[in-house]
Parts: structure tokens; C-alpha cells; sequence
């Protein structure tokens, strides 16, 4: 018993990991409970650390403050890593205008904020916490204790206490939104689904193999080079060629010729199809398959890049059509499937669909790694790395004339424009940002559920008094700072942006930077869209609350 009571009440290392470690097991044990098929998941952790620090459990105020911002900094390299290769190319894809309407949605939480600050007399970090539980966004309770703590020395514990507050009531108005959403908007869902449909194949962009027989005479006799530079502006791959007056099959080059009858098996994308056959001659039918009965010399065969040199490079630096009569046709990324241009920069992690003889195949093999024993093993070089440059970055002070003090991105925020711009532009720099999914979540997972843990036993204490001494009214704050916004910019978007049902419920998921809102309502899972859609919203939508919340305490306090 006496080595329990130590380990509950001393003041020792090992007392703050035990306190620590059983608060975060109660919380993930709650977290398995659902009500109506849906959970708090994760967040029970900050509910187990307030019930212990209400209790009395304490952890020494440098420890805890120490395994908080560690935890903060890793969740966010996850959130970095895993959102960042898409960061910027959702643009492309209509994600200007989502953007601008979260923007809104931001500005316009704000405004209500300040305006309840100004009214009610509330402290600006205590409503910059409020703010962040009702937009459910952790990283931004982080910056705005770290930006109080920089001022002050201490972080107010009102902070933490008005998310705890604020945090439940936002999730109930997620489920208040997605159900009704629907009926509000009176959404026909055959309407939605059609319209769905027809943009996905309007904008579908994944490589598509296909054949051609030659029939144009403009091209014959002519250099595959040849063709390319006149269709310029078209991407497209030329693989193989069966030649009419020999019955061969020639691995395609650019000094390949093609003349009249050669049929020709190409790779682009769905939407360039119709205008290289009609340039060409036309389309045939004629199965990958086929085109290896007809010359067994030659291979189709997978393979994944796991050789670190490779990392970076270029499929035209690489060589292997010249080198060792290989091409690569296809190259897999994340589930999409991409043209092999000779521009195109692999990475590790990558499949690609090589073609060639078989031995000229196994060699390339070897020089591309083809092992996924090295993908399983962490890339730590890249965690700590980022992490390194994350925080040098955010401790940079910033000079601006309004604030009372120098601006900082701020550990959180500084880690993640450095996850974001590394897994973007880091394999042009040959650096391997490549880690498996699993660890990414693996580290994003661990970092918020100690961070939340340490959140809820530095409020504990103070946390019943506070909610029976005006903390009802910091919940219907909440309330009005995440309807308000929310609801406004929703009905913006589709009466005035016209967009689509499925379409504005990832924007819900997105502007509340909250994954579970996409399992609220089972409308979510009928289609890709609202995934996608929030994986669009949620990097700047993140960016942007984890500045905000700074600057709010910076600038008012």
C-alpha cells in the first residue's frame, strides 16, 4: 500500500509517469463507449485527467508542463505528414473556393468572440480557449497557452478550462448540424448523387492504359519525339509498340518509329483518351494481357521504390530505357495511379509498373530496392528533423508594430508549416520523408492523447468550482461561437457557391478540423467526396486557428 500512496501522491519521476499513465488508461477505456454509435473517442482522456486532478492527483508542474508541449509537438508532426502531400494540390481541385468560405467561417468566429469578450468582460485567453473547444481544434488551445505562458510566465488554467467546457457542446452541435443540415437545405439525394457522379468523371485524373492502331497520315514514318512535341500540351505515355509489317513488339522510345497499322499500347489520363486516338487513328480494344501473349520476351511487373538514392530522382535521370530497355509506365502513390513522365520525381514508398525483358526487369529491381522490409522500419531521421527545424522556426519573434510583443509561430505552428513544406518539397532535396501511415497515426495518436491528459490534470483541480461559478455561461458562448459561423457560411455555400450536399458536410468536418463529424450521418459514406473535401479544408483551416489563437492572446491581452 505504501508504494501505491507513493506512486499517487510523491513527487517523483516515477510518480508523475504512473499518475499519467492511469489517467490515459481510464480515458482510453471510456473512449470505447458510444452513444448512438458515436464517441468522444480520444477527448475522454481530458475528462480522465480533470476527474484526477479534482481528486487531487498532481504531477510536478515542470514534468507535466514538459510531457504537454512534447505531446502537442508530436500530434502535430503527425497532422503534418499526413495531410501535407495533399496540401497544396487540393487548390487544383476547387479548393480555393472551400477555403475562402472556412476563411469566412474563421473570421466571423472571431468576430463573435471579441464580441463577447468586449461585452462580458471575459479574460481574451480564457475566450481563446472557449474558441478553441468550440471549433474542437487542440492545436489552437496549445498555441494560445503557449502564447499566455509567453507573456505572463503562467498559462491561466481558464484556458484549458474553457475548452474542456466548450469542447462537448461543439460536438453536440456537429450532431445538431449534420442531421439537420440535410432538411434544411431540403436536399434531394438522387439529384446529389448524380451530380457527384458526373463531376468525378469530368475531373478524374488517374492513369488509364489503353491501345491504339495507327491510321493518321500525318504520323507515319514519324519519331515517337515527334509526335509528342506536336501533342505537346497532352500527357500521355507511349509503352509498347506491335509493329504491323514485322508482327514485333518494340519497347517504345523516342526515336521509335510508327507507321501505318502499328498499334500502340499508351498511358494517360481518362479526360486525353479521345484526343490522342483521334490524333493518332483509333482506339482499340486489346488487354494489357494480349500484348504479352504476343511476345513473352517481355514483363509487366510491380515494384516498389525502398532504395533511399532513388528518392528524389527523376524517371528520365534514372535512365532505364536506355540503360537497361526498361520503361515505366505507371507509377502508384497514395492510391492514385500517376503517368510515368520522364519529369516525374519518384519517392520512397512508390509502385511502379516496369516493363521490359525479364532479366533487364530483375535488375532494375535491385537498383529500385523492391523491399518492404525497409518500408516497415520508422524513418526517424525525418521526425526528429522536422520536429528540430519545427521549433527553431517557431521560436523566431516576429516584429509587428499592433502587438505588445514579438509574434511566434509557436512550437505547434512552426512544426506544422515545416511538416507540411518537408513532405511536399523534401524528395527534391533527396531527403526521405517517407514513414508508413501507421507511424504517422502512431505518433499523431500518442502526442494528442498525452497532451489532452496533461490539459485535463492542470484544470482538474479548479474545474467543478469554475463550471458552477459562471462556467454554464462560457458553454453557451461555445454554443453561439460554433452555430453562428457554422451554419451561416453552409447556407453561403449553397445558395450562393452552389455547392452539393455531400460537398458541405466534408466542409463541416473540415472548418471544425474534426474527422469524426464525417461519421455523424450515414449520408458521409455514401461517396468519397466528403473525405476528400475535408482533407482539402482541414490543412490551412488548421494553419490558420493555430495563428489565430496566438495572435488573439498577443494582441487583446
Amino acid at each position: 500500500m505504501d508504494v501505491i500512496e507513493s506512486l499517487l501522491t510523491g513527487t517523483s519521476i516515477g510518480q508523475a509517469i504512473f499518475v499519467l499513465a492511469l489517467v490515459l488508461t481510464v480515458g482510453l477505456l471510456l473512449s470505447k463507449i458510444k452513444m448512438g454509435g458515436f464517441s468522444l473517442g480520444v477527448t475522454w482522456v481530458l475528462f480522465s485527467g480533470i476527474l484526477a486532478g479534482h481528486l487531487g492527483l498532481k504531477i510536478d508542474p515542470m514534468v507535466l508542463s514538459y510531457v504537454k508541449e512534447s505531446g502537442m509537438v508530436l500530434f502535430i508532426f503527425g497532422i503534418g505528414m499526413i495531410v501535407g502531400p495533399g496540401f497544396f494540390s487540393t487548390f487544383k481541385q476547387g479548393g480555393v473556393q472551400l477555403n475562402v468560405l472556412s476563411m469566412v467561417s474563421i473570421v466571423l468566429a472571431i468576430g463573435i468572440t471579441y464580441l463577447i469578450y468586449s461585452l462580458s468582460g471575459t479574460p481574451i485567453a480564457t475566450m481563446v480557449g472557449i474558441l478553441s473547444g468550440a471549433v474542437t481544434n487542440t492545436p489552437s488551445l496549445g498555441a494560445a497557452q503557449e502564447a499566455a505562458k509567453g507573456m505572463t510566465g503562467t498559462a491561466s488554467p481558464d484556458i484549458g478550462i474553457g475548452y474542456a467546457l466548450s469542447y462537448p457542446v461543439a460536438i453536440l452541435g456537429m450532431i445538431l448540424t449534420t442531421s439537420c443540415l440535410k432538411w434544411v437545405l431540403r436536399v434531394r439525394m438522387d439529384e446529389e448523387t448524380r451530380r457527384i457522379e458526373d463531376r468525378e468523371k469530368a475531373q478524374r485524373r488517374e492513369a488509364l492504359v489503353f491501345s491504339i492502331e495507327v491510321t493518321n497520315p500525318a504520323v507515319f514514318g514519324t519519331e515517337i519525339a515527334h509526335v509528342k512535341s506536336l501533342l505537346d500540351k497532352h500527357e500521355f505515355v507511349i509503352s509498347r509498340i506491335l509493329h504491323k509489317d514485322t508482327g514485333e513488339i518494340e519497347m517504345a522510345h523516342p526515336k521509335s518509329i510508327i507507321n501505318e497499322g502499328d498499334k500502340l499500347l499508351a498511358v494517360t489520363e481518362q479526360g486525353e483518351v479521345e484526343t490522342i486516338c483521334a490524333f493518332l487513328g483509333h482506339k482499340i480494344e486489346m488487354a494489357d494481357s494480349q500484348w504479352r501473349k504476343l511476345d513473352s520476351r517481355l514483363v509487366s511487373k510491380r515494384c516498389l521504390v525502398t532504395q533511399g538514392s532513388i528518392n528524389g530522382k527523376s524517371i528520365e535521370e534514372l535512365k532505364f530505357r536506355s540503360l537497361y530497355n526498361v520503361n515505366i509506365s505507371r507509377v502508384q502513390r497514395a492510391g492514385v495511379h500517376l503517368i510515368g513522365r520522364p519529369d516525374l520525381l519518384l519517392q520512397m514508398g512508390d509502385t511502379v509498373i516496369l516493363v521490359g525483358e525479364e532479366d533487364d526487369v530483375k535488375h532494375v529491381e535491385q537498383i529500385l530496392g523492391n523491399s518492404a522490409t525497409n518500408l516497415r522500419k520508422p524513418n526517424l531521421f525525418v521526425i526528429f528533423i522536422v520536429i528540430m527545424i519545427g521549433v527553431l522556426v517557431g521560436s523566431i519573434e516576429i516584429p509587428l508594430g499592433s502587438m505588445p510583443m514579438p509574434v511566434k509561430l509557436g512550437f505547434s505552428g512552426g512544426t506544422l508549416v515545416v511538416a507540411i513544406l518537408i513532405s511536399n518539397f523534401g524528395t527534391r532535396f533527396r531527403l526521405n520523408t517517407h514513414n508508413t501511415q501507421s507511424v504517422n497515426l502512431m505518433l499523431r495518436e500518442l502526442g494528442i492523447t498525452l497532451f489532452l491528459g496533461c490539459v485535463g490534470l492542470s484544470v482538474g483541480e479548479s474545474f467543478i468550482d469554475k463550471l458552477l461559478d459562471g462556467g454554464y455561461l462560457w458553454m453557451f458562448y461555445a454554443a453561439i461561437i460554433m452555430l453562428v459561423p457554422l451554419w451561416a457560411t453552409c447556407i453561403l455555400g449553397r445558395y450562393w457557391l452552389k455547392l452539393d450536399y455531400f460537398t458541405l458536410l466534408g466542409f463541416v468536418a473540415g472548418n471544425m478540423t474534426f474527422a469524426p463529424a464525417l461519421s455523424l450521418t450515414p449520408d458521409a459514406s455514401k461517396n468519397n467526396t466528403p473525405a476528400i473535401k475535408y482533407a482539402t479544408i482541414y490543412p490551412l483551416t488548421m494553419f490558420i486557428r493555430v495563428m489565430v489563437a496566438q495572435w488573439m492572446v498577443l494582441l487583446f491581452a
